[in-house]
């Protein structure tokens, strides 16, 4: 930060300054750089204020629109910014900031055509400079126009002179115009240009020169192509790539293993695992492929290797192959006889091996810990499997005394706090996690809020819910659309900052990345509670009214808020204070943070629902319908449950939604006006037959699936929609199956303990 005598303006020019603003007080360029100056200051209503009145002063000028642009970037309204840009472009045409500005607004809304105009016009104006070249590039090929992108690479590199040896940046230029003509299908120009590049020591990262190479080599059906993978793999030998690549360059696709390959694919991880005995990938791998006596073969050595060790993770490494039941079958062979020789051998009993019989753990985990009372392993496990059990309240004691006997151990802390929480305990998962955590922080949840914890943010969020807190819960899980919010705002430094660095490829891979952002299991949890959540506010306003929606807040949670706002509030001020004083940083430009105004959680049952795009979950078309429906959209609720069939046609959740929907339209009393109407029933008419009675459809469905205890519990609320007498929707629990009665009367007697 500069010294504070440099922050200032000499005493001649800060006169000369008022006087001009004293002068032309009407000035609309004076005034909105005044404004700038105030908002950059911290005060930035009074700012945006005299921003404003210099643009109704001056709609001619590009820098009251560009300075209106900057106000807009800073509160992230990227789209009017854009516009305010566009208009600044209208007056001054050949403006570089507002050019390279533009530029970037483009690619944060993937406005990808006006971007390749916006580029062009940049490398126009300055073509001496190596990264508007680069740029038009990017633009191009993120508008999918490869061939041009390719064509500006190489007039970019026709004219580049006097490049240093050993240039990182030409380096990541010339490794991205391979990558570019492997996209384009042009495999042997890019192996030619690669090589090149890297003999005269162009491209410095040798790595990435031997990973290209090699996948290169495997598309041109090379026979080096063997070699290169090789020394990938004994430069790297647990990384699980390497080894597909070698094995599909050789025919066999680790995928789809067939007969034919499978007894190629466990020669060759054999020959690896041989010639690297310590790696474990290539022993890894080749359980996933093995079946039969070869499997249990190669099973029990890798099992009796890793339980040797102590390998607490071993569990977690094995239990993708639990989805075969011969697999699985095969490995409960094998632990089960390893317990017995250990038993006779008295060694300890850190070995054991639980499976999905929770009875058989319990009792096998009992005995580990007569056993060895002191080993935090066998506690966390058996708090796993009274997880799996419905006991949330045990499995939380079970991990407390694990934690205990390793205080320092930050999974089994970590662990202790999320099951805290899964078992409702709130409070008690903070003081967890506050070990974590700041220890000035105003309380661990805020810090925890500030790092953007996901895993705290959700299982609070969700331990609200269960415990029908709506209005806390919906709080936190808007919280975790803010945080992916700022994911996507945080891309946008990135559109310069990579151009100026050259790191081309790592920044193609991030606008990939932030393109899939929504597909991330957290959000698509967190924006489908959320609206299920506001249906039921919806479907009855009084909760948002009512006690329980700001319910289950304690004394000491009380305490905690009124400290945190005294907190809060004394920041605030230090910010305000260090804000007026040092106006030598951009920091005005940013939102100040904003006030919890509902420490209760109370009005955040009153705010819009967010909006999503989950194109392949099931549950969320259904949220959509239940939004839809409710608005009486019923072209989109409609077109919901035909996405939703297609993805899961006997879902059960989508089995009650055919019906209420059937049911709503029949007893609306004013059917949609046409064409929407028709559309409409014959849409439904597909999911469902207009011949086809809601009894007899409930009656089929339920028949069909009657050992599912979700769809027998969607029939029965079919039964109630219908208005069925009481007596019929009790009946449906005799179609049950043995297992699924069991199943409730577990549930039920897991609630009458809790």
């Amino acid at each position: 930060m500069p010294p504070a005598a440099n922050r200032a303006l000499a005493t001649k020019e800060a006169k000369l300054f008022r006087e001009i603003l004293k002068k032309f007080p009407e000035h609309g360029e004076t005034l909105c750089m005044k404004g700038l100056i105030l908002t950059h200051m911290g005060r930035r209503e009074e700012g945006l204020e005299l921003v404003k009145k210099g643009m109704r002063s001056d709609l001619t000028s590009h820098i009251c629109w560009h300075v209106f642009g900057l106000i807009q970037k800073g509160e992230k309204n990227y789209e009017e910014a854009l516009k305010s840009y566009t208009q600044a472009l209208r007056f001054d045409k050949e403006n570089l900031n507002i050019l390279r500005d533009s530029a970037h607004l483009q690619t944060q809304l993937r406005l990808y055509d006006g971007l390749v105009d916006t580029r062009h016009a940049l490398l126009r104006l300055r073509p001496t400079l190596r990264q508007n070249w680069v740029g038009l590039a990017v633009a191009y090929h993120l508008s999918g126009n490869l061939p041009d992108a390719r064509k500006v690479l190489e007039q970019y590199e026709a004219v580049l002179k006097n490049v240093p040896d050993y240039d990182v940046e030409h380096s990541e230029v010339l490794l991205y115009h391979v990558r570019l003509l492997e996209e384009i299908g042009d495999t042997s120009a890019a192996l030619a240009f690669l090589d090149a590049n890297s003999k005269s020591r162009a491209i410095v990262d040798r790595i990435t020169i031997m990973e290209y190479r090699a996948r290169l080599m495997s598309k041109l059906k090379m026979p080096e192509a063997n070699n290169t993978w090789r020394d990938l793999i004994e430069q790297n030998p647990d990384f699980y790539a390497y080894y597909r690549g070698y094995l599909l360059n050789n025919g066999v696709d680790l995928d789809d293993i067939t007969d034919e390959t499978r007894d190629q694919a466990l020669q060759t991880l054999e020959e690896f695992s041989t010639a690297l005995p310590r790696a474990a990938a290539p022993k890894r791998l080749a359980l996933n492929i093995a079946n039969g006596d070869r499997f249990k073969e190669l099973a029990t050595a890798y099992l009796t290797a890793a339980l040797e060790k102590g390998v607490p993770s071993l569990f977690a490494d094995v239990k993708a192959l639990y989805r075969d039941s011969a697999k699985r079958q095969a490995i409960q062979d094998i632990v089960e006889g390893l317990r017995e020789e250990l038993s006779v051998t008295a060694e300890p009993p850190k070995a054991l091996l639980i499976l999905s019989d929770h009875a058989r753990a319990l009792e096998l985990l009992d005995l580990g810990i007569v056993h060895t009372p002191t080993l935090p392993e066998l506690y966390a496990f058996k708090g796993r499997v009274l997880k799996r059990c419905g006991d949330p309240f045990g499995a939380a004691l079970c991990l407390d005394e694990s934690r205990v006997l390793d205080l320092q151990d930050r999974f089994l802390n970590t662990k202790c706090a999320k099951y805290r929480l899964r078992a409702g305990f709130v409070d008690e998962a903070s003081e967890i996690l506050g070990l974590f955590t700041k220890k000035d922080a105003a309380s661990p949840g805020a810090d925890l809020e500030d790092m953007q914890s996901l895993l705290y943010l959700s299982e609070e969020a969700d331990a609200h819910l269960r415990k029908g807190n709506l209005g806390a819960a919906l709080k936190k899980y808007l919280v975790v659309q803010k945080v992916f919010n700022e994911f996507e705002d945080d891309q946008f430094d990135f559109h310069g900052y990579s151009l100026r660095r050259f790191t081309i490829n790592v920044y193609l891979d991030m606008i990939s990345w932030e393109d899939r952002l929504r597909s991330h299991p957290a959000y698509i949890h967190t924006a489908i509670n959320a609206s299920k959540i506001w249906v039921q506010l919806y479907d009855d306003p009084s909760i948002a009214r009512s006690k329980s929606a700001g319910a289950g807040v304690s004394d000491a949670e009380k305490k905690a808020k009124n400290k945190a706002k005294k907190a809060a509030k004394k920041v605030q001020e230090e910010v305000k204070k260090a804000t007026t004083t040092t106006s030598g940083e951009d920091k005005g430009l940013e939102p100040q943070p904003a006030k919890d105004d509902d420490p209760t959680a109370t009005s955040s049952c009153r705010r819009q629902i967010l909006s999503s795009e989950l194109r392949n979950n099931v549950d969320a078309w259904i949220a959509t319908y239940d939004v839809a429906v409710r608005h009486k959209k019923y072209l989109q609720a409609v077109k919901a449950l035909n996405s939703a069939h297609a993805l899961d046609p006997e879902h059960p959740e989508l089995h009650l939604r055919l019906a209420h929907f059937r049911h709503t339209l029949s007893s609306a009393s004013q059917l949609p006006p046409e064409p929407m109407g028709p559309v409409v029933k014959d849409a439904l008419a597909k999911l469902l037959p207009d011949e086809l009675s809601l009894e007899h459809f409930n009656a089929q469905y339920q028949q069909k699936h009657s050992s599912s205890g979700k769809a027998i519990l969607a029939s029965a609320k079919v039964s109630r929609l219908l208005s069925a007498p009481v007596e019929q929707i009790e009946a449906l629990s005799s179609v049950c199956s043995t297992r699924t009665c069991r199943l409730i009367s577990r549930l039920r007697s897991t609630r009458s303990l809790s």
